[in-house]
């Protein structure tokens, strides 16, 4: 795989810190509006925040792995034929 195509873990991590300072703005005020205390809310928006940081970076790691899996298992595949 070419990097060109892949996203280093540098990349992956601001990826998903920008990504989860917009979402979790927006749990923030979803909670806020539904709570209508403020303190539970930010409770709520930090908990989400940690949570799904860390599944959103095994997920793009993930889709970063899976190519080069898919070709090591061709090449024993192709070494395993007769």
């Amino acid at each position: 795989m070419s990097n060109a195509q892949a996203d280093s873990r540098k990349k992956s991590v601001i990826k998903g810190l920008t990504w989860r300072c917009l979402a979790t703005l927006t749990t923030y005020l979803i909670s806020w509006l539904l709570t209508g205390d403020i303190e539970t809310a930010g409770q709520i928006a930090t908990i989400e925040f940690f949570l799904k940081f860390f599944i959103y970076y095994m997920h793009e790691r993930f889709w970063q792995w899976l190519p080069v899996q898919g070709v090591r298992w061709k090449q024993k595949f192709k070494k395993a034929k007769p």
